[in-house]
């Protein structure tokens, strides 16, 4: 048995939540004490009740943008369907694709409107060792702009096949979300709600923001044998000053650290390398798998993941390998949610 192996599980395949919960705050929680060793069944909306008044909430504010593209190949109309990555100053897009054929520098694409028309065209002007496209807007444009009229919200395979719905356009997003250059969604900062979030500020529990771009490589399975082979993907994220005083003074003060998302946890574990945590701006390609030490996370608040991912890894390693190992046979025992869309797990 190899070690990833270790790292693999049997999913029922009714059990991937295919859309989220009705009301955000509504989806199930699985508290898991790791002092304790205990597993309890509890609900999103029951955080202000759990969490402590001194405690410190930190949420990830990316904005998931419009990014699966739909097209057509300009000279031969055969089908052409893309993920956009990111974009240059100067304005250049880096893209992953997929059509019969190779594209060839100077080809095109005309890419389709939410209706369904032609719009503009990406001219592919580099190809990179990555397999990924260098491509030039036709008309140029701020990336963000064009996407917002010719992208399609970025769905995972493992829901409808990646095919969105009007309602995805709101819930494949937090209600936080503010800086825009995410690929994918933070999805336990999917669960919380306004009103949930005035509460808890309402016990007296701050709440902190800090940027981290959710890649592509997140959610890809690791095709290596060992974890030590496993080449890590890097991200942009920012933490500001404000932030990581913020945190610190309630850890000071005998408040923890509550990180939503495992991309909370990998950027402020970034921060706090030299052992404090102190303000950050730059590219991550942090893996964190046994036997790392947490330096600047006290709790964590997760969705489930996927087998053979860099996130089960980081849950298995903060929660304990036993533990998370129960937990996760019984979430799918008592017919948890699973996924982007599915219910989440506090492990304290």
């Amino acid at each position: 048995m190899t070690e990833l192996a270790e790292y693999d599980y049997e999913l029922p395949k009714d059990l991937i939540a295919q859309s989220p919960a009705a009301q955000r705050s509504d989806a199930r929680l699985l508290v898991v004490d790791r002092v304790r060793k205990s597993l309890e069944h509890k609900h999103i909306r029951d955080l202000p009740e759990i969490l402590e008044p001194a405690d410190c909430l930190i949420v990830n504010d990316t904005r998931v943008v419009p990014a699966r593209l739909v097209g057509n190949r300009t000279e031969t109309g055969g089908h052409w369907e893309g993920l956009f990555l990111e974009a240059n100053e100067r304005g250049l897009w880096r893209v992953l694709g997929k059509t019969r054929g190779k594209p060839v520098v100077g080809e095109s694409i005309t890419l389709l409107n939410a209706e369904g028309q032609p719009d503009c065209r990406l001219v592919f002007a580099a190809k990179q060792p990555d397999g990924t496209w260098i491509v030039r807007p036709d008309p140029p444009g701020e990336a963000f702009a064009l996407l917002d009229r010719v992208g399609w919200v970025p769905l995972p395979p493992y829901i409808r096949g990646g095919r969105m719905v009007d309602a995805d356009r709101e819930r494949y997003q937090t209600v936080y979300a503010e800086r825009p250059g995410a690929i994918a969604a933070p999805t336990a900062g999917l669960h919380f709600t306004d009103g949930l979030l005035r509460q808890l500020k309402n016990r007296g529990i701050t709440i902190c923001r800090l940027t981290l771009h959710v890649g592509l490589g997140t959610f890809r399975p690791i095709s290596a044998d060992s974890l030590a082979g496993h080449e890590m993907h890097a991200e942009w994220g920012t933490i500001s000053q404000d932030c990581a005083d913020s945190i610190n003074a309630r850890r000071n003060d005998g408040g923890r650290a509550v990180a939503v998302g495992t991309t909370s946890v990998r950027l402020l574990e970034t921060a706090a390398d030299g052992g404090e945590l102190k303000p950050f701006t730059g590219q991550t390609d942090l893996f964190i798998h046994p036997p790392y030490e947490f330096k600047a996370v006290d709790v964590l608040l997760t969705n489930f993941h996927l087998p053979r991912t860099t996130l089960l890894v980081l849950v298995r390693t903060f929660g304990g390998d036993e533990l998370i190992r129960r937990a996760y046979e019984e979430a799918i025992r008592e017919e948890y949610r699973f996924y982007s869309y599915g219910d989440a797990m506090l492990i304290l």
